[in-house]
């Protein structure tokens, strides 16, 4: 379980220099308070970042620094897993990401995205939408669980279920079974090979017995170099042909998307030439006329020296836009010509290959050409006992081959049955049918509580059937905002307790962000208020509202956001 302790920042959004620090374990139920941009929500995208290294709302990096001081953002979360304490220390400007656990600096990966996949994998055990499906339900940049596609809402449950690792297991089996295909392909070319070997010797020992020394020698020289073009020929092809098939898969993708980057940097120069054309007419009025066409009032010198300048100015940042947009232009098409001169490399190895394969027939016709010619000899002499050792090793190594094949096949045939096991339809899917009658049981506990009466189940898929009033069948968009808001609560408390089960993503924090002030009726406030106070012992909730007025008695503590020149404080 996730005990989270504190979260802490400065020069994050709308707060300055003085750092807010607000304690996540102290009350077990906090009132956040404050006029519209206080900051009230900062806290969310404070402990987003903090976690994350991105705001709860769609909110860009660069637009998280403080817009008067432009630099020092910094945010520090601490929480407890088990026995270990960490804190975790994000900033931006200068950028900064550290990890500690018991006061210890964790060794840094040799790049973000690993560290941050090593936190979220081995510390934290739940991703940024987990989190907010556990930990928050709020009105802004939130995505309900019954507004999630089907296989965003199964990445939630094997999360909260801690069933992921079979998905990584079937990601490791598929990697050995593309591994396999390339050994099964190799051995199927190594016998296909060996069987033309043998085919040409048993050929050439038959022959052999009819043709007199002189023309043995002679016809052994021949189908040896025969014999050996088509081995250095096969081996070139061989390597040719090593990854080929992948390769020209990943470069025609590269291309597809390489095509559809220069369509979408094509609309985007078309809107902005589209921009300056506009602009470039507008000054020309204010430049031609000095009487309004339609008021017929007059355009002051004044007016068209402040409309001019405006014009200008947007006309100089259009233009800046187009200016770097050439650029990514000229990079996109660099790379669009490296990705042509890479297929073009590809196609050149794959023509190769199809040039040595005629060429290696060309050579066993001309075998089989010698081969008749001696045929004819009457005088037979020679010895055929080298060639018969070398037709013995020849099916020796075929034999070897095909036991190393069958090996192979029998491999893939277990991992087919060990795949069919770790697909979704297999061991997750029974793990989750074994919780989903857990699911739905507290799904419609909670609905009642919240006076909603319907009969509310979820499929093995996560596709809900809902039945209401004459027992008629409706989805989750059939319903009001205020029943759906029934609904998201009900299934936000179910995850917790699930979490809490499996001791997944467990967690004492509850952010309730602007709940109590959408769809919910003063019914719906008050069964949702009995909730909270039912919560176990230990849970910190956090609500977010401009209803200071009438939820300020139902809470233990209160933090109020005000404005205080132009930055958040608290007081």
């Amino acid at each position: 379980m996730i005990q989270f302790k504190s979260c802490k920042w400065q020069n994050f959004l709308s707060t300055g220099t003085d750092a807010i620090t607000i304690s996540l374990d102290k009350s077990p139920s906090t009132l956040i308070v404050g006029q519209n941009g206080a900051g009230k929500s900062t806290l969310l995208d404070a402990l987003s970042f903090g976690l994350f290294g991105k705001a709860h709302r769609d909110i860009g990096k660069g637009q998280l620094v403080n817009s008067i001081n432009k630099k020092g953002t910094l945010v520090e979360v601490e929480f407890a897993v088990g026995n270990s304490e960490f804190k975790i220390v994000r900033g931006i400007k200068p950028n900064k990401f550290e990890i500690w656990q018991n006061g210890n600096l964790i060794n840094q990966a040799s790049n973000a995205r690993d560290y941050q996949k090593f936190l979220e994998t081995n510390i934290l055990k739940l991703n940024h939408k987990s989190f907010h499906q556990v930990v928050v339900l709020g009105s802004s940049s939130f995505i309900p669980f019954m507004q999630l596609p089907s296989w965003s809402r199964r990445s939630i449950i094997e999360d909260l279920l801690d069933i992921n690792i079979f998905s990584k297991m079937n990601n490791l089996l598929k990697e050995k079974n593309s591994k396999l295909r390339d050994n099964l392909n190799d051995v199927n070319h190594r016998i296909d090979l060996i069987n033309t070997k043998v085919d040409s010797q048993s050929k050439y020992i038959k022959d052999l017995d009819a043709l007199n020394q002189e023309q043995i020698d002679k016809s052994r020289d021949s189908i040896e170099t025969y014999k050996s073009q088509i081995d250095d020929t096969f081996k070139e092809s061989q390597k040719l042909g090593k990854n080929l098939t992948s390769l020209l898969a990943d470069e025609e993708r590269s291309h597809k998307h390489f095509m559809e980057r220069m369509s979408e940097v094509k609309s985007l120069d078309k809107n902005l030439n589209g921009k300056i054309k506009s602009l470039v007419k507008e000054a020309r009025f204010y430049e031609d006329n000095d009487n309004c066409p339609t008021c017929e009032q007059e355009i002051t010198a004044a007016i068209k020296q402040v409309k001019l300048s405006g014009l200008k100015s947007t006309a100089a940042n259009v233009q800046s836009e187009l200016e770097k947009l050439a650029k990514e232009v000229n990079t996109t098409e660099k790379e669009g010509i490296q990705i042509g001169n890479n297929l073009n490399t590809l196609r050149q190895r794959q023509s190769k290959i199809n040039s040595n394969n005629e060429k290696i027939s060309l050579l066993q016709k001309e075998i089989n050409k010698v081969q008749k010619e001696v045929s004819n000899l009457n005088k037979l002499t020679g010895d055929s006992g080298n060639a018969k050792k070398e037709l013995s090793d020849l099916k020796a190594a075929k034999s070897k081959a095909l036991e190393n094949k069958l090996e192979y096949v029998e491999e893939r045939t277990y991992n087919e049955v060990i795949g069919e096991m770790l697909k979704d339809t297999g061991i997750k899917t029974k793990v989750i049918k074994q919780y989903l009658p857990v699911m739905n049981r507290l799904i419609n506990q909670y609905l009642q509580v919240l006076d909603f009466f319907v009969a509310f189940h979820l499929d093995e898929n996560f596709n809900e059937t809902i039945r209401s009033r004459h027992r008629d069948s409706f989805n989750y968009a059939s319903f009001s905002e205020g029943e759906k808001q029934r609904i998201d609560l009900s299934l936000l408390f179910t995850w917790r307790q699930i979490a809490k089960m499996k001791n997944s993503a467990a967690t004492n924090l509850l952010i309730l962000d602007e709940t109590f002030d959408s769809s919910l009726d003063v019914d719906g406030v008050d069964n949702l208020t009995k909730i909270l106070s039912t919560l176990e012992d230990g849970t910190n909730v956090f609500i977010i509202s401009h209803k200071g007025d009438i939820l300020e008695n139902k809470f233990r503590s209160k933090i109020e956001f005000f404005k205080h020149k132009n930055f958040s404080k608290i007081a």
